[in-house]
């Protein structure tokens, strides 16, 4: 019946207009799928994002069944993400092409500075409930690491390894998950990165060995992606004037959606007693 439902979603998608490219069991139980949309521009990208989840819904809903985006849904198991593949094309002419680390511009080397540097308060979007935390964890193929590589996937960028074509040649932010408003999302990566090409931010070595033979030492040198959802909120307090730059993202907005985080989810969760809490502690 998966096969089914799945086949009925993508052409579903496909009469909606959504381009998708690719799809495959992926490596978490549950039924997890991976479908892949093909590149536009942001705001049809976004467009993309939001009638993708409506149809995958309301088809498992026909068949009986219910579908999440849930970063985290299942107890020690793989959660699911919504890796984002960017690139920045001028005069129809790609330029994240170049001879620099994996075939990468100078260019998008400051790209990748701006989205390390400016990833802890742009979790706060991408990543923006308390559930998006439980996935973002060592182990689980989970990108913790703020880092970038051609190769390893625990680190949050990684450089996809796509031949020769310059017209292919991107980056992919494996942190957002699909809880996220794809608008906001995409909007905060962008704002970050042009924010590295125009202080040209430098991204640092790439993270081409295996985390799991650093030593302690060695892994407190790579920075981590915030560990919960009110720590991503305090970094976009301190850190947003690239997001505000051009009034791309309002002062009170930013102010607006601290708030409604802190005391809509955060705080509420924090004095909620959990059932795992009753295993543990009931016979205190």
């Amino acid at each position: 019946m998966l096969q089914d439902i799945r086949t009925e979603m993508l052409l579903t998608m496909q009469k909606c207009g959504v381009p998708i490219e690719k799809h495959h069991h992926e490596v978490a139980g549950g039924g997890q799928c991976e479908l892949g949309i093909r590149f536009s521009d942001l705001v049809h990208a976004a467009d993309y994002v939001m009638t993708y989840k409506y149809v995958v819904k309301n088809v498992a809903r026909k068949y009986g069944k219910t579908a999440t985006f849930m970063p985290k849904p299942i107890h020690d198991d793989n959660g699911t993400g919504m890796h984002s593949h960017m690139s920045i094309w001028k005069d129809g002419q790609p330029l994240f092409a170049g001879d620099k680390y994996a075939s990468l511009s100078q260019m998008a080397l400051w790209f990748i500075g701006g989205l390390i540097k400016h990833a802890p308060s742009i979790l706060a979007f991408t990543n923006p409930t308390v559930n998006s935390y439980k996935r973002l964890v060592p182990g689980f193929e989970a990108p913790v690491n703020l880092a970038y590589s051609a190769g390893n996937r625990s680190a949050s960028i990684r450089i996809p390894l796509t031949g020769t074509n310059p017209k292919a040649k991107r980056l992919e932010f494996r942190c957002p998950d699909a809880s996220s408003n794809p608008y906001l999302t995409f909007a905060s990566m962008l704002c970050a990165g042009l924010d590295g090409i125009k202080n040209q931010i430098d991204p640092g070595e790439p993270l081409d060995v295996d985390i799991y033979e650093l030593s302690p030492e060695e892994l407190l040198k790579v920075p981590k992606a915030p560990a919960n959802l009110a720590e991503a909120l305090a970094n976009l307090e301190k850190d947003h004037d690239f997001l505000t730059a051009g009034g791309v993202f309002p002062e009170d907005f930013i102010a607006n959606w601290v708030s409604l985080k802190m005391d809509g989810e955060v705080k509420p969760l924090s004095k909620l007693p959990h059932p795992y809490e009753f295993e543990l502690y009931y016979d205190c």
